[in-house]
């Protein structure tokens, strides 16, 4: 749920400028220019291993010796000593998988132990969808007070190199970086109103934006059909855009609409990377409802001829035909418009819930209406409630909802917005197989989960989450690669690998090459394949047996070590200490 960061659980510049900050930024993050000697003993040695390296060439065997963080040799290492050998054999060595859209950054401070991605294989997390973990501040703050009380988490950062220090102290088991998010900075400024910022208010904004590149994001998001971000225009975005452009950063977005008016969205995302000049990436696209099935071709065309024009255009997915967000992300964002608790007082009032009935049963061109999207109540699952009086209801569509409480399908929703207090999770059952296959084939898209780390148990653990959050890689590499052969398994390597590292300028990452860091995921060709589904979601994938992070075993034949090797992200702007301290 990315309208708040919170929300996210079970809720000037010269180009010049730039480019000398990102040689900075690769001096300080990449490998080492001198990759340590092939000798004597390693830490870790994986022998006779199938090396998928991330380029997407055919693999070849080879072993692997790991010393401290990093990848010390590749080669036929006859005679090499290590502390822990690891026979591979009959098994894919690979660089670790890259969630290319988390939502962690929360989770991680109170339960950080990610067994869903670790047990897929992933190692490392970009996470920041239009709201971000920073910068923070007393609007930012105010909605997510029910949160925050709940899990006991106190929010002592105010910028994102507050929040990295706290993270390095507390230790991660995955490695992470964020987009700074333009609704936060919008939140952060003029707090959750619908109407366009004044050009004081819209410097204090580039101005967040600018802080938050120097700290280390990887550029700027949006999430343009949930309120406060919905609320921004187009040029108010551009302005922002041209900021973390000027930082080497992105421009990651959920576009204004996936549904009736995807192709006008796609024009806005395009030419905000045109005027910013900068690259756009395109968060889980698909395209939604059941009227619009069949048009991801037409989709793919667009991109294509964008990126043949000169734009560097991708995009990532997840391999799932329902999406999941808030329940209340249903209703038409002019409810939304003050923030939480007026949007909750709209709801009370008869008049207004009968407008907005009106207008939630048919397409608009002018905001995303996923409850139509869905085919109505039987598409809509409740997926993670807040109210522990409501939990009976977890699991449910809303005409299930509806039929149990003896209502009509949209007072049931509303009701239950109202009695959750607006904290519901849901799924959103909206998109069509073939089109999700055929995005999935294009040589520019990656995979993002789109969902928090989790574990089996703990104060995070929701039993009706998405299944993507426990089996999206190994779905996609088990089912749609092997199973399925929409590519070949080397390509789909890269597409989760050495791929979206090139995209987030994470150097020394995303390949498996001597002086690079120990990322390192091994799995199973043969077996590996999501165990969760919509029924039962929270199912550990099965295939991956053995998953490092920066050296450190992490992940081990199904179960956790607990080591927590994971580290903060930074993007190419960042200056280390001097960055911090201006």
């Amino acid at each position: 749920m990315p309208r708040k960061i919170f929300g996210s659980l079970p809720s000037h510049f010269g180009r010049a400028a730039a480019v000398t900050l990102a040689v900075l930024a690769l001096a300080n993050c990449g490998p080492s220019r001198k990759p340590p000697a092939a000798t004597g003993e390693y830490d870790v040695l994986i022998e006779n291993g199938r090396i998928m390296d991330g380029t997407g060439n055919p693999w070849y065997s080879a072993d692997i010796a790991i010393r401290g963080d990093r990848i010390a040799a590749i080669g036929k290492l006859t005679g090499a000593k290590a502390k822990r050998v690891i026979d591979a054999r009959g098994l894919v060595v690979a660089p670790g998988f890259i969630d290319m859209l988390g939502q962690s950054e929360t989770a991680l401070l109170i339960d950080n132990r990610s067994q869903n991605k670790l047990s897929q294989g992933i190692t490392t997390e970009i996470t920041g969808e239009g709201g971000s973990i920073a910068p923070q501040d007393a609007l930012t703050l105010a909605p997510a007070q029910a949160f925050l009380k709940k899990y006991h988490l106190t929010v002592d950062w105010t910028t994102l190199d507050g929040y990295f220090r706290r993270l390095e102290k507390q230790g991660t088991p995955i490695n992470i970086g964020t987009y700074v998010g333009a609704a936060q900075v919008r939140e952060a400024v003029l707090g959750d109103v619908n109407r366009a910022p004044t050009p004081a208010e819209l410097i204090k904004m580039q101005d967040l934006v600018a802080q938050q590149m120097k700290d280390g994001a990887l550029g700027l998001s949006t999430a343009l059909i949930y309120p406060p971000g919905t609320f921004a225009k187009t040029d108010e975005i551009i302005a922002l855009a041209k900021v973390a452009s000027a930082y080497g950063g992105i421009y990651a977005t959920h576009m204004r609409s996936e549904g009736a008016t995807e192709f006008q969205a796609l024009d806005e995302a395009i030419e905000i990377g045109r005027e910013a000049n900068i690259p756009v990436e395109i968060f889980h696209l698909k395209v939604s409802g059941k009227p619009r099935w069949g048009e991801m071709p037409k989709v793919v065309a667009k991109i294509d001829a964008a990126r043949a024009s000169g734009l560097d255009i991708r995009a990532d997915m997840y391999p799932y035909l329902a999406g999941a967000t808030a329940l209340d992300s249903c209703l038409p964002p002019w409810v939304a418009d003050g923030g939480q608790q007026k949007l909750l007082g709209r709801l009370k009032d008869p008049a207004i819930r009968q407008k907005i009935k009106t207008e939630m049963s048919s397409d608009h061109p002018d905001w995303e209406n996923l409850y139509y999207d869905s085919g109505g109540a039987s598409g809509v699952m409740i997926s993670g409630v807040f109210n522990s009086a409501l939990k009976a209801y977890d699991g449910k569509t809303v005409a299930e909802v509806a039929a149990m409480q003896h209502k009509q399908p949209l007072d049931a929703l509303f009701d239950f917005i109202l009695a959750d207090q607006g904290q519901t999770g849901a799924l959103y059952f909206i998109a069509n197989e073939k089109d999700l296959q055929y995005g999935l084939q294009q040589p520019w898209t990656s995979i993002g989960l789109d969902a928090n780390e989790l574990s089996l148990d703990g104060p995070l653990f929701e039993p009706h989450t998405h299944p993507r959050a426990f089996g999206s890689m190994p779905r996609f590499l088990g089912h749609y690669v092997r199973d399925l052969h929409l590519m070949s398994m080397e390509q789909a390597i890269r597409k989760i690998t050495s791929m979206p590292a090139q995209r987030e300028h994470l150097a020394g990452r995303g390949l498996l090459e001597p002086g690079y860091f120990a990322d390192i995921t091994v799995f199973n060709p043969q077996t590996i394949i999501d165990k969760a589904t919509y029924q039962q979601p929270t199912q550990l994938s099965v295939g991956v047996d053995y998953v490092f992070v920066n050296g450190r075993l992490e992940f081990e034949n199904g179960k956790l070590t607990g080591a927590t090797g994971g580290r903060p992200l930074r993007g190419p702007a960042w200056q280390g200490e001097a960055s911090a301290k201006k």
